[in-house]
């Protein structure tokens, strides 16, 4: 069993020092949860270093993130639970997952939903002060000491 330095699971270099559970969540898309139900679904330690998996263990990792349902994780550890367009739990990765929510944002503000019209405003979406945060542009009003107008 040779030891590799970077190793690629899902289009992604991982380093080969790390744990695989923390490895995996270089991957974008996957986070802590799904990794360690990665790891024990297919029957690897979650301590192991990502080093020393073999091919057939990264082809069956990469199995397991494309559909994780398949290997008996409930739907709700998807990141993509009734897909806008299919209808159906989906778990995706790096490029796919940007692309989603970028077509969902594209589609909240063609519909003009609360969420869509703050985001073409570049507004806070969800919820927060905007009293005295989230100010854009240079700053206004207040002048300091020897620099004020007379």
């Amino acid at each position: 069993m040779s030891f590799r330095h970077i190793v690629r699971i899902a289009g992604v270099d991982v380093e080969g020092d790390l744990p695989l559970e923390y490895g995996l969540t270089k991957i974008k898309g996957v986070g802590p949860r799904i990794a360690r139900a990665c790891a024990t679904r297919l029957g690897l330690d979650p301590r192991m270093k990502v080093g020393y998996l073999d091919e057939r263990s990264v082809e069956s990792i990469e199995s397991f993130l494309r559909d994780p349902v398949r290997y008996g994780v409930p739907p709700w550890m998807v990141n993509r639970r009734k897909d806008y367009e299919a209808g159906t739990d989906k778990h995706l990765l790096g490029s796919d997952l940007i692309l989603a929510v970028k077509q969902d944002i594209e589609r909240e503000i063609r519909i003009r939903s609360w969420r869509g019209v703050r985001h073409s405003l570049g507004l806070k979406v969800r919820g927060q002060r905007t009293h005295t945060t989230g100010r854009i542009g240079p700053v206004v009003g207040v002048t300091k000491g020897k620099s004020k107008q007379k």
